[in-house]
């Protein structure tokens, strides 16, 4: 999951990232030159102009905050087969986060019942049957999986966050598909995570992308591939498979871990209050 967000794998908890905060844009009158031209001198360099190419495609974070909040259904099965089942809930502004866990087989698999955790702007909690939980490895992993959650749903407008680097890797063709190689990573003093993207130079779509998890000391990566499905003007990557890969997208013959978003539904009329524990 920050791209640092940092995506959760290994045992496999949810993968994901942290997310860094989206700044506002202000309304100018403009014409569409004036806009492209602006545009183009905010661009680091021609990866960076590719990676806004691809938001312009899926909807960019305007466009998606623009729907207030989301409620949709995350299914996460691992090779053996057990499953996670998770209402998810989002409030765009302030990338306020819930999850209900209606099943359980590889998140806290000993405990029986419903499980909610969220996140409410300033706390993270989690709580079984109604009743908190003040287990600190439970709350560890809620403060991971909250924001992580939140990120994977909003990557690809997330993808020009401030604070983010863009380098020209290769253009490459795979199976008939030509893609441009785009490296982005946090311009930190601390490791952080890596994505190697991998934009369809036709669909101007990411058809799939590799990942690190420095979080779990995973320094060699992931590979994700995804297929996109229309949800009102946005285009969103909702069928999902990863498994061990390396930097040239070669994968291992270990089975995928697939990941489903099904169910999707903007402007529920959330509220912070639904937030809360």
């Amino acid at each position: 999951m920050k791209i640092k967000t940092n995506l959760i794998l290994s045992a496999f908890t949810i993968f994901a990232l942290t997310s860094c905060k989206n700044e506002g844009k202000e309304n100018k009158a403009e014409t569409p030159i004036d806009k492209a031209v602006e545009e183009k001198q905010k661009f680091q360099n021609q990866a960076h102009e590719l990676v806004y190419q691809m938001t312009q495609k899926v909807g960019d974070y305007s466009k998606l905050a623009s729907k207030k909040d989301v409620v949709y259904t995350y299914t996460y099965r691992i090779p053996d087969g057990k499953t996670d089942i998770i209402t998810e809930k989002y409030i765009f502004n302030d990338e306020l986060s819930y999850g209900a866990y209606q099943k359980h087989e590889r998140t806290l698999p000993d405990l029986e019942g419903l499980i909610e955790q969220g996140y409410d702007g300033n706390e993270f909690w989690i709580k079984l049957n109604g009743a908190p939980l003040n287990d600190a490895a439970a709350l560890k992993k809620v403060a991971f999986n909250r924001p992580t959650n939140f990120y994977w749903f909003a990557m690809m407008q997330k993808l020009l966050d401030p604070g983010l680097q863009y380098e020209y890797v290769k253009e490459l063709t795979i199976n008939n598909t030509t893609y441009d190689v785009i490296k982005v990573s946090f311009n930190t003093s601390k490791p952080s995570d890596i994505y190697q993207l991998y934009i369809n130079k036709e669909t101007k779509l990411v058809d799939q992308f590799l990942f690190t998890v420095m979080d779990f000391g995973r320094t060699e990566p992931m590979l994700m591939i995804m297929e996109y499905e229309q949800v009102e003007d946005l285009l969103i990557p909702t069928k999902r498979k990863y498994k061990k890969s390396n930097w040239d997208a070669e994968v291992t013959e270990e089975p995928w871990i697939l990941v489903n978003w099904t169910d999707i539904k903007f402007n529920n009329g959330l509220t912070k209050a639904d937030f809360k524990k």
